[in-house]
This record gives C-alpha cells, sequence and structure tokens, in this order.
C-alpha cells in the first residue's frame, strides 16, 4: 500500500460543531462522523448543548418571523466561537443569509480553511454524488465535495445524469406539492440507478433521507450516506 501523506492543522484550530436538529433528531451518526474526522485533521471540537433549530424550516414556510428569531439565538449561543462548522449546506446557506459569516459547511470548512482534500479515508465502494440546491445555488460550493470525494483511498466515484436537478425534496415543499416532489424524485432515482451505484451521498441528509427512504421502498440496494461518515471512514 502507497504511503499517504495527509496534511493537518499546523497548531489546533478550535471549531464548534454545529449538528443542526435535523441530523441530531434522526443521523447522529453524521455528527460524529464530523467530530472523528474534524479530530482527525488536528482540529479541537466543541459543542454549544444550547443549540436548537436555525429556523430555517419556519423561514422557508413562510414564518420569517420566527425563522429570524431562532437564526439570531444561534448567533447567541455561538458567540464565543469564531468557526463554526456544519453537516448542513441548507442549514448554513440559512444562516448566511441572516449575517453568520463563519459558519461553514464542512467541504468549505475542509478545502478553504484546513486546505486539505486528502483527508485519509479509505472507502471501498461505488458511489455516486447528488449535489444539493443548496450547496450550488446558494453556498457555490463548486467541486469541493468531489475533489474530497476523489481523494478517497479505494473508492469508485461515478458520475451523475443531470446532477444540478433538484431531487424533490426542498423540505415542506414535498409535503405541499407532493406529486410535484414525487416526479422529480422518480428522475433523480432513475438516474442514480443507472449508475450502478451501493452508495449515494451528499451533503445534507435532507435529501438523502428523501432519496434514501423511496430506494429503501423499492428495495433497490442503495445506500443513502452522507459525506461526513464516507470521509471519517477507514475501511
Amino acid at each position: 500500500m502507497p504511503v499517504r501523506f495527509i496534511t493537518y492543522a499546523p497548531r489546533p484550530v478550535r471549531v464548534a460543531l454545529f449538528v443542526t436538529c435535523f441530523n441530531d433528531t434522526l443521523f447522529p451518526g453524521t455528527g460524529r462522523a464530523v467530530v472523528e474526522l474534524l479530530e482527525r485533521l488536528g482540529c479541537e471540537v466543541e459543542f454549544p448543548e444550547a443549540q436548537t433549530c436555525c429556523g430555517q424550516m419556519h423561514g422557508n414556510s413562510g414564518y420569517a418571523d420566527h425563522g429570524d428569531a431562532l437564526a439570531e439565538r444561534f448567533t447567541r449561543v455561538f458567540a464565543d466561537h469564531d468557526t463554526v462548522v456544519s453537516p448542513s449546506a441548507s442549514c448554513t446557506a440559512f444562516l448566511r443569509e441572516r449575517g453568520a459569516e463563519r459558519v461553514f459547511e464542512l467541504t468549505e470548512f475542509l478545502v478553504d480553511e484546513l486546505g486539505v482534500e486528502d483527508v485519509g479515508a479509505s472507502y471501498p465502494h461505488r458511489v455516486v454524488y447528488h449535489p444539493t440546491c443548496h450547496s450550488l445555488r446558494l453556498l457555490h460550493v463548486g467541486d469541493r465535495p468531489l475533489r474530497l470525494l476523489r481523494a478517497v483511498q479505494g473508492i469508485d466515484l461515478v458520475e451523475l445524469e443531470d446532477a444540478q436537478e433538484c431531487c424533490g425534496f426542498g423540505g415542506t415543499f414535498a409535503v405541499k406539492n407532493a406529486d410535484t416532489s414525487m416526479a422529480m424524485l422518480s428522475d433523480k432515482l432513475r438516474h442514480v440507478l443507472d449508475t450502478r451505484a451501493e452508495v449515494c451521498t451528499s451533503a445534507d441528509n435532507s435529501c438523502l433521507m428523501h432519496i434514501g427512504g423511496a430506494l429503501r421502498k423499492q428495495r433497490a440496494g442503495v445506500r443513502a450516506v452522507h459525506l461526513a461518515e464516507i470521509l471519517a471512514a477507514r475501511e
């Protein structure tokens, strides 16, 4: 096996994890993966226990005052932290729009702040990456997630057709516009299955819940796995 040279932070970088209410409630493994990954790269990770929802769900549903109030609460809870990292592009985008400048989506932080692409991961599986709408259109993360995935040892990363098309989730959009959402999801599933991938990954568990639920219902044999869990893996 060839020797791999991994870049670590030259000195401990103090960061706070904003895990998001969605991950905390439904996908705690993603938060654990972020901590494992950041600590591997030399970061000191803190978790303010007073954190709650960022307010995105409220804001996107038309309850602007409630959403803004929660975003302001986030600012107070994380006031003592210069750098906040989150495994959610959508929550990060919502907070950035409300003035939270030092909140980074995970791949932004790894590539831009730590200057790392090879994080020392090993994941010998066939993987397809779904870029989420918020990561593409609001955060403009570009190819950062793909650069990180390409550096994972043993991975077979395959291209997704019409990758920039929405999966149809959109939070409450999937509930209020179910027929449209399912039509969009059907297109996304077809492209995922065409790749013959074992794993579908993304930077947001909200989209992965939508896609993964349909994959399980169809017994397609494709798992939905957050990007952080792949980057933390050493299989």
